[in-house]
């Protein structure tokens, strides 16, 4: 059977294609994911975390940032207004399927007061309004999702693609990696993060153009989730800017985690760190990432690759991620498990490895890291106490950005690319709305 459209990957974005697809009655939907059905993942199986039905959503703490300054690249394709209105359609869509209701964000008083004291700490705040589903409460919106498409589209799980096939400029199919042929009349790319090489791949073969992205690299901060509650208890993930004073490099918090906890990813044998926390049940400590923005220029084209390497040297040191005390940084000295047993902050990832960051960052990166604790230091005392933990390394592997049109059209007529892995968004919500673009500009076609 020759499908209308087939849809590679089934995070975010390949979901919510799908679901926009459904509604308006297309049919011989055909969806791949080289990751298992939501009920057969498993968190603790490292090929799990990031592939299969939800994408990396399933285990993530589901935070919607409905602000069209975060997020993603969306703003470029849409006018604000127009963005607004969709990601509040976007995001009417999870609390259908079970998102809870509250917002953090919406009290202006309380935002303000917080924006006027990041001012005064040097810090650039950037106010959101977050919609947090939580760990435990994503495996139940995404399984709504699942059981509201089933009859409605095909899923293929457990199913790598292995290539897009384009003939005359114009999309054909896919090529699955077991040989088979796909056609279809549309194909949208959704892969996620954990795709973006082969989005790059894929995208140097047909001629795409692409842009390099900047590369973010740094560590997750764990500190007791007392010093940040004024803060995360207004925004719950408070959005923080800071230019290093040393080199002037953009540095950056994110996935700020309020009594969660700090967890590991594995992406093509790489060990990097992360952090989710749940609705319901909490941690002691609250846990983000300070993030180092890094822009290459000729002849060096390649960020993911030179992210991969700062990751590949932590494992190396490691044998996969590092702890250590921010006090034991700033002597000089590698954290021992003795030295980590009598921190204050006790850690809630048990799985990484005393040592030394300061074998693993480049000067440049680590005296950012540094300067951007100090400055947070002022906005919420604790911070840059000697019993914060850092652990490393977090990277960000953003797809180098696809050329595509307002529609999330490439140059290859009828094929689409969306979401993190084709370097067009950054978030769950603005992924998921990336999705809903491509999805209305095929059913105007068909229709």
């Amino acid at each position: 059977m020759k499908y209308e459209v087939a849809i590679v990957g089934c995070g975010p974005a390949g979901i919510f294609a799908a679901l926009t697809l459904v509604e308006h009655g297309i049919e011989r939907i055909i969806l791949f994911d080289q990751g298992g059905d939501l009920e057969k993942r498993r968190r603790n199986d490292p090929r799990d975390v990031l592939c299969g039905w939800g994408g990396a959503g399933a285990y993530s703490d589901g935070k919607l940032n409905l602000s069209t300054e975060v997020g993603g690249y969306l703003s470029e394709f849409l006018s604000v207004n127009d963005l607004r209105e969709l990601l509040r359609m976007t995001d009417s869509i999870f609390v259908r399927h079970g998102a809870p209701d509250r917002i953090f964000g919406d009290v202006p008083a309380s935002v303000e007061e917080i924006d006027d004291q990041a001012s005064m700490a040097g810090l650039e705040f950037i106010p959101t309004m977050i919609r947090h589903i939580g760990t435990e409460n994503c495996q139940l919106v995404l399984n709504n999702i699942r059981k509201f498409l089933e009859g409605k589209v095909e899923v293929c799980t457990g199913c790598q693609v292995h290539s897009l096939l384009e003939e005359n400029r114009e999309i054909r199919g896919v090529k699955l990696a077991d040989g088979r042929i796909i056609e279809s009349n549309f194909v949208i790319t959704a892969p996620g993060r954990v795709g973006a090489n082969w989005m790059k791949g894929e995208a140097e073969s047909l001629g795409l153009k692409m842009a390099v992205s900047p590369v973010d690299i740094g560590v997750r901060v764990e500190l007791p989730a007392t010093i940040l509650k004024k803060i995360t208890d207004v925004t719950y993930e408070p959005k923080l800017i800071f230019y290093s004073k040393t080199f002037d490099d953009k540095v950056r918090t994110f996935c700020m985690n309020p009594y969660g906890e700090v967890v590991t990813e594995e992406t093509d044998g790489i060990v990097t760190v992360n952090g989710h926390s749940y609705a319901e049940r909490k941690s002691e400590n609250s846990n983000f990432a300070i993030l180092v923005s890094s822009n290459f220029t000729e002849p060096f084209r390649d960020p993911i690759a030179y992210g991969r390497y700062i990751a590949r040297l932590a494992n190396l040191l490691g044998g996969g991620a590092i702890i250590q005390r921010l006090g034991d940084l700033l002597a000089g000295r590698r954290s021992t498990q003795d030295r980590i047993d009598h921190c204050l902050t006790t850690p809630t990832l048990k799985t990484a490895t005393p040592g030394d960051l300061s074998f693993v960052f480049p000067y440049r990166h680590l005296q950012s890291i540094i300067e951007m604790l100090q400055a947070l230091d002022k906005l919420a005392p604790g911070v840059f106490s000697r019993h914060t933990l850092l652990y490393g390394v977090e990277v960000k592997f953003y797809s180098n950005r696809i050329e595509v049109s307002r529609d999330m059209e490439t140059k290859v007529k009828n094929l689409f690319a969306v979401g993190d892995g084709a370097g067009i968004t950054r978030g769950l919500l603005q992924a998921s709305a990336s999705g809903m673009i491509a999805a209305r500009a095929i059913v105007s076609r068909i229709k």
